[in-house]
């Protein structure tokens, strides 16, 4: 099978923007949160629905590469980065549904910011996909991961500040336990930025080698 070179890279990019939009919407769920419940409950639909259409995604991508005979890529690291980008989209839908689980009726400044970041991270990760069959942007491309990795950076020193103002104050056991929760929340929202992270290295590894 001699598949199309525009094929790898269409995929690529339609899959980051199924991650891009379960970001948007993961955003606009914290926003909703002690706002709307219905709104908070459209949003966790919306992101299952994303979650579903980036594993149909993925799996044209594996079926395509189990028959191509040549790849424009490296066919494992093409591979790699279609798992990276699954998992962020995994991670997303385990933010939401954290908070439908755990009954989080209010978002935190830090979750906004977490929240405001993940947009932040998918987005250049999108941006940085769709540019990746164009030589001439390679540079862009490569800037694009470099701020992805920054803002990952950023999100760990967020995520622990809001871990450690959790428990700066004593509270009763209510408040303990709604500790606990904004904890894991706050955990998961990084962990959506670390696999960002992961799928710009992963990218960073291609443009290298393709250089």
């Amino acid at each position: 099978m001699l598949p199309k070179r525009k094929e790898f890279f269409d995929l690529l990019a339609a899959h980051s923007e199924r991650v891009e939009a379960g970001a948007s919407a993961l955003l606009r769920l914290v926003n909703s949160l002690g706002i709307s419940t219905q709104e908070v409950a459209a949003l966790v639909e919306e992101i299952n629905m994303n979650e579903s259409s980036s594993d149909k995604i993925k799996a044209d991508m594996i079926n395509l590469l189990h028959k191509a005979f040549v790849t424009p890529l490296n066919r494992d690291q093409v591979y790699q980065l279609t798992l990276d980008i699954d998992r962020i989209m995994n991670t997303v839908q385990d933010v939401a549904m954290a908070v439908s689980d755990y009954h989080i009726a209010e978002a935190s400044k830090a979750s906004h910011e977490l929240a405001a970041m993940t947009v932040d991270a998918c987005s250049r990760l999108a941006r940085a996909l769709g540019s990746l069959n164009d030589n001439a942007r390679s540079q862009e491309t490569m800037n694009l991961c470099r701020e992805i990795e920054r803002i990952e950076e950023k999100s760990v020193a967020v995520m622990y500040q809001a871990i450690k103002a959790l428990y700066d104050a004593e509270g009763d056991e209510v408040a303990a336990m709604r500790a606990l929760r904004m904890q894991e929340l706050y955990g998961l929202q990084e962990k959506v930025l670390r696999a960002s992270k992961k799928a710009a290295q992963s990218l960073e590894g291609i443009l290298l080698q393709t250089a």
